[in-house]
């Protein structure tokens, strides 16, 4: 089966969607992950990122290694581990300029969507991004939209760096004007047709994965959907 998971920065999608992933004995995309391999070879190719012919360019041609095991997380581009790398400040404050490069976006659906396909033999996959249940896998079984408040995504977000990694202001700009920038592309917000709202606000990384897995679990039960309803 296809899980997707979509929602906003700071939401819980990457530690939700590899929870769930390693609770059913699934196998783990994270989208997001790919747009910032893309932005650190860009970078690292000193590219102009306001050049997104050359930045699609760099898209098409970068070779990516994403692991699809909930419980490693190793990425590499043409041939260099960036699984570390990826996280860097200076990635997050220019992935958004990637993510909204329509072409980009073009070439790693179809990468993505080829990952979702070549796991379906082993039972499924579980991916999370921005856009999976409306652009990427819309034929997923079970659709989630796992939100919360601006001040439990920002706590999060503050959780996962080290002490000072970034300024109040630069955590700001992580998940308010990134999710402004990628709204620009893709519809994160707003549940799509099918879609179960989950607000993780008051929820714990636990409770969440146990909602999402049950949901699974019933999606799975269900009778197969008759293609002339869609």
């Amino acid at each position: 089966m296809i899980i997707a998971v979509d929602g906003p920065s700071g939401s819980g999608k990457s530690s939700t969607a590899r929870g769930v992933a390693a609770k059913l004995g699934l196998k783990y995309l994270d989208t997001g992950a790919m747009y910032r391999a893309v932005t650190w070879s860009a970078m690292e190719a000193g590219l102009d990122l306001t050049d997104t012919a050359a930045v699609a360019d760099r898209a098409r041609a970068v070779e990516l290694g994403i692991s699809t095991d909930p419980q490693l997380a190793h990425f590499t581009a043409d041939g260099a581990d960036v699984t570390e790398a990826i996280r860097d400040p200076r990635i997050s404050e220019n992935v958004s300029r990637i993510a909204t490069n329509l072409d980009v976006r073009h070439e790693l659906i179809r990468r993505q969507r080829e990952i979702i396909d070549d796991a379906q033999p082993g039972g499924g996959i579980v991916v999370e991004g921005r856009d999976i249940a409306t652009v990427v896998a819309t034929d997923a079984e079970l659709k989630v939209l796992l939100t919360a408040d601006q001040d439990a995504r920002m706590a999060r977000r503050k959780a996962e760096l080290a002490e000072g990694a970034l300024t109040a202001e630069q955590l700001r700009d992580q998940i308010v004007r990134r999710d402004a920038d990628d709204a620009t592309v893709s519809q994160f917000e707003v549940a799509s047709d099918g879609a179960v709202t989950i607000d993780s606000t008051h929820l714990s990384l636990e409770e969440v994965i146990d909602v999402i897995s049950r949901l699974a679990k019933e999606a799975e039960a269900a009778p197969p959907r008759d293609p002339r309803e869609s």
